[in-house]
C-alpha cells in the first residue's frame, strides 16, 4: 500500500514537474501503441478469418461424404435416400466433379464442372449469391451452366442472351494421336446465371445439372460426393449417423474438416502476426526501463531519505516496480480504448473501405473477440512485471 502512494506520486504529482515525468508520460504512449495494434490486427484478421471461412461454406457443405478409395462412386453403394430420412438432415445432393474445358467465341478456360441434383439449391444457397441470370441447372427438359463472374469475364461474355458455352472433357480409356480431337467429349450448354464469390471460386468451379455432368463425363450412374445440410446445432450426431449407414467404405466429414488445411493455416497465420506485433510490444516496453532508470537516478535523495526513516531495500525496489507496472497499466488502459473504440466503431459503420470494386465487401472486415483482448493484456503484463523487476533490482543494487 505504502509502495502505491510513493508510485502514484512520482507519476502524477503536479508538484514534480521534469524530463522524467515526461519520459514516463511517452512511455505509457509507447506502451499503448503496440497494445491498440495488437486489438486492432487482431480484429481485422478475425474479420478476414471468418470472411474466408463465409466463401467456403458457400461451396463446402456441412457435411461431405466421399469415398475413401477413387474419385467416384457407384449410386447404389450409398445408401442416399436412408441418409434424406435421417432426423437432422435438412437437404442432400449428389455431386459429380471433374476439371473440363470451356470455349467461348474462341476463347478457352479451364474449369472444375460441378453437376448437382436440383436439391443442391436447399444444401447450399447459392441463389444468394447470383449476380446476372438465376440459379437454376435445369429448365424444364433442358441443362443450364452456372458460372463464376472472373471466368465469365475471361471467356469474353457479356450477356446471357442466347449464350452457349462449349465443354470439353478428356474421353475416359480413349486416346489418338492421330486424331487428338477425338479425345475429348464436346458438348454445347446455355448459361443461366453468373454467380459473385471470391476470385479463386470464382475462376474454379461452374456448375450444371447432373445428367449433363454425367452425360459430358460419361458416367452413367457414379457420383463424386454427396452434400449434406445439417440442423444447427446436430451436426456430430448427424454425422455418426451417416458414417454408420455410409459404412467403411465412405469418409464422412464437416466442412472444417474438409478443408483442415485451410483452417489450420489461417489460425497459423493469426499467430504469427500476433507474435510479431508481440515483438514489436516487447521493444516498445523497453521505454519502461529507460523511464524507471532516470526516475531511480532523480530520486536518489528520496530514496536516501526513506532509508534514513528505515525503509528497507524491498520496500524500496517495489515502489519502483509499482511505477513500472503503473506505467504499463495506463498504457494498456489507454490502448485498450483506442483499439476497442476503433474496432468496434469499424465494425458497426464500416467506414475505411476496401479500395476495390470486386471484393466481396465493401468495408475492413473486422471483428472483436474477448478472449483476443485478454491474451494480449496476460501478454502486456508478463512483460511489464519482468521489465520492472528486473531494472529495479539491478538499480537500486547497483546505484545505492
Amino acid at each position: 500500500m505504502l509502495s502505491r502512494i510513493f508510485a502514484k506520486r512520482y507519476l502524477f504529482s503536479s508538484q514534480s514537474r521534469s524530463v522524467v515525468n515526461l519520459i514516463s508520460g511517452l512511455s505509457v504512449f509507447s506502451v499503448a501503441v503496440p497494445v491498440a495494434a495488437m486489438i486492432i490486427l487482431m480484429s481485422v484478421f478475425n474479420g478476414f478469418e471468418q470472411l474466408a471461412a463465409g466463401v467456403c461454406s458457400a461451396v463446402d457443405a456441412p457435411l461431405t461424404v466421399t469415398p475413401r478409395k477413387g474419385g467416384t462412386f457407384r449410386e447404389e453403394e450409398l445408401p442416399v435416400e436412408k441418409i434424406r430420412c435421417l432426423r437432422g438432415v435438412e437437404a442432400a445432393s449428389l455431386l459429380l466433379e471433374q476439371g473440363i474445358l470451356l470455349e467461348y467465341g474462341g476463347r478457352q478456360a479451364t474449369a472444375t464442372l460441378r453437376g448437382v441434383e436440383d436439391s443442391y439449391e436447399q444444401v447450399l444457397p447459392m441463389e444468394d449469391y447470383i449476380s446476372a441470370g438465376r440459379w437454376g441447372v435445369t429448365l424444364g427438359d433442358f441443362d443450364r451452366m452456372i458460372m463464376g463472374q472472373a471466368l465469365a469475364m475471361q471467356l469474353g461474355i457479356r450477356t446471357l442472351a442466347d449464350t452457349e458455352v462449349s465443354t470439353y472433357a478428356v474421353r475416359r480409356n480413349s486416346f489418338s494421336s492421330l486424331l487428338p480431337f477425338e479425345n475429348y467429349t464436346r458438348r454445347k450448354i446455355a448459361l443461366e446465371g453468373i454467380y459473385i464469390l471470391d476470385l479463386e471460386t470464382e475462376q474454379t468451379y461452374v456448375f450444371t445439372s447432373l445428367r449433363y455432368a454425367r452425360e459430358l463425363l460419361r458416367y452413367d450412374d457414379r457420383a463424386s460426393a454427396l452434400a449434406i445440410r445439417v440442423r444447427r446445432g446436430e451436426i456430430e450426431r448427424v454425422q455418426k449417423a451417416v458414417q454408420e449407414l455410409a459404412g467403411d467404405g465412405f469418409r464422412v466429414e464437416t466442412r472444417e474438416q474438409l478443408k483442415a488445411s485451410f483452417y489450420r493455416i489461417m489460425e497459423l497465420e493469426k499467430w504469427g502476426i500476433f507474435l510479431i506485433a508481440l515483438l514489436v510490444l516487447l521493444i516498445a516496453s523497453f521505454s519502461i526501463v529507460g523511464a524507471l532508470a532516470m526516475l531511480i537516478v532523480e530520486k536518489r535523495q528520496d530514496i536516501a531519505t526513506l532509508r534514513a526513516l528505515g525503509a528497507d531495500t524491498r520496500l524500496i525496489r517495489r515502489i519502483f516496480l509499482t511505477e513500472g507496472l503503473l506505467i504499463c497499466t495506463w498504457g494498456g488502459v489507454l490502448g485498450v480504448g483506442i483499439g476497442v473504440g476503433l474496432t468496434l466503431l469499424q465494425q458497426t459503420f464500416g467506414w475505411i473501405e476496401i479500395p476495390a470494386e470486386t471484393f466481396l465487401v465493401k468495408s475492413y472486415p473486422v471483428i472483436f473477440r474477448a478472449d483476443d483482448l485478454v491474451i494480449i493484456l496476460v501478454s502486456l503484463a508478463v512483460i511489464g512485471y519482468t521489465l520492472s523487476l528486473v531494472t529495479a533490482r539491478n538499480m537500486i543494487k547497483s546505484k545505492l
